[in-house]
């Protein structure tokens, strides 16, 4: 018995091993299809207020978003983290509701509420059954423009927020790319550092209030749905629940100017196994007419995981385990960046590498083939974002913030398709340019100081 599963054994692993080495070619996608914006209402009340109605798919649930234009970049220099605590504040309720009583309205609906805050945006969401989705939207509404900020759970509140804030500094990568946006965003709301515990103790209750005073009101703030729904009934639901909301300021944002600049920045991290990498500059936004070839230029040179960055660093030299390159779309700015998490002795190869395939890809177009998977790949993600009732909203909301017209939205798998090679060669000629950029490097600074000097000097050498 012994002998005859010993020989299974050594069948199974004579079968298996060539199995396992042998790298398989998947199969071809299909071409995604022209994506179809599905018909929608809007309208806008005396106040200012936009809303956006869209019946979509066939599930019997709606979700509703309360976007106002007001987020971190609308906090002064001495009100640093002011905006998230005012998120968080804003979740405790209402002049007449409890943070207990909403979120028991809210599943009695079959959903929950949600509010989150983030650069430029105070974002206030939520799911329920079809049937309640008039009954949600005058819930937002009471919250939006009532609420409580209850001094007696403020200190919960911010000692929260300092835990997360100090936990989230303490991370290399944290470390590394605050240190890049401020290098590049310096003077601008972008480019502040994360709040320190003496900046957040400083905000109370009055400060809350004072903030939520000046930046909130209905000339900021878009109401979007979209799901199954009685349009009429939602209609006057945000009619009658928001018409007599204070206008507010306009919207308003102020345009950052991002540095161009070519620096090196080390943080020591004593010991350290792994050095953190940012690597990037400031480029153009979603509003310029290049933004799609240096979308899909990303994608072929270090934005999806079969870009070509990822293949050299990860695939081929084993560096690393996940690098990934990304366009941060911000208001009339943006920035291209590379991020990586790199084994300590090879710090300064994993930079060379990064750069090898940018002024490779500058020097030569990608073949026919290679930029046909890739087109593949972007124009089929872009059609799964738009697949859900949120992924709408998500899509609608980003052509509001930036002044899109929908046509974005629907040409976009043609507009992908019709890129061709040379195009992303000029967009990596014209955007990405190794030696204007702005480099941070979090790691072991005794072991990985004489790789980066290696490293400036033979790019010295090279230009």
């Amino acid at each position: 018995m012994k002998k005859i599963i010993l020989g299974l054994l050594s069948v199974a692993c004579t079968f298996s091993a060539p199995a396992f080495a042998q790298k398989q070619t998947p199969p071809v996608g299909g071409t995604p299809r022209d994506f179809t914006l599905p018909p929608k209402t809007e309208f806008t009340l005396d106040n200012g207020l936009q809303a956006t109605l869209v019946p979509y798919g066939d599930i019997p649930k709606v979700t509703v978003s309360m976007i106002v234009q007001v987020g971190n970049v609308h906090e002064g220099a001495n009100e640093n983290g002011l905006a998230d605590i005012m998120g968080r504040l804003m979740r405790e309720g209402t002049t007449t509701l409890s943070a207990k009583e909403i979120s028991a309205k809210a599943a009695r609906m079959g959903g929950s509420l949600d509010v989150s805050v983030g650069p430029n945006q105070t974002v206030i969401s939520g799911s329920v059954l079809s049937e309640y989705g008039p009954e949600l939207v005058k819930l937002m509404a009471d919250l939006v423009q009532n609420p409580a900020f209850p001094p007696s759970e403020i200190e919960r509140i911010k000692n929260d927020f300092k835990r997360e804030t100090n936990l989230a500094r303490s991370r290399p990568g944290t470390q590394a790319r605050m240190k890049f946006t401020m290098a590049l965003y310096q003077g601008h709301p972008y480019g502040r550092d994360m709040p320190t515990d003496a900046q957040i103790n400083a905000h109370g209750p009055e400060q809350v209030r004072d903030f939520y005073a000046k930046q909130f009101g209905a000339q900021r703030t878009s109401v979007y749905a979209a799901g199954r729904f009685d349009e009429k009934a939602m209609r006057e639901a945000v009619t009658s629940s928001l018409s007599n909301w204070t206008k507010g300021p306009a919207p308003r944002i102020e345009i950052a100017k991002p540095v161009t600049k070519t620096d090196l920045m080390v943080q020591d991290r004593p010991g350290a196994p792994q050095s953190t990498l940012v690597i990037g500059l400031p480029v153009i936004d979603p509003t310029h007419p290049d933004y799609t070839r240096l979308r899909i230029m990303n994608s072929l040179l270090g934005g999806s995981f079969g870009s070509r960055i990822t293949r050299n660093i990860r695939e081929d030299k084993g560096y690393t385990y996940s690098p990934y390159s990304s366009i941060n779309a911000r208001y009339r700015a943006g920035e291209w960046s590379e991020v990586a998490d790199v084994t300590t002795e090879h710090t300064g190869n994993s930079l060379k590498e990064i750069v090898y395939e940018i002024e490779r890809l500058q020097k030569e177009a990608p073949t026919a083939e290679e930029l046909e998977g890739i087109k593949n790949y972007e124009a089929g993600l872009f059609v799964l974002r738009n697949s859900t009732p949120a992924g709408i909203i998500g899509q609608l909301s980003f052509l509001d913030f930036h002044g899109l017209p929908d046509s974005y939205l629907t040409n976009q798998v043609k507009a992908i398709h019709t890129i061709t090679p040379k195009e992303v060669q000029d967009a990596a000629k014209k955007y990405v340019r190794p030696d204007e950029m702005t480099i941070v490097v979090v790691g072991d600074k005794k072991v990985i100081d004489p790789q980066l000097k290696k490293f400036q000097a033979e790019r010295k050498k090279s230009l």
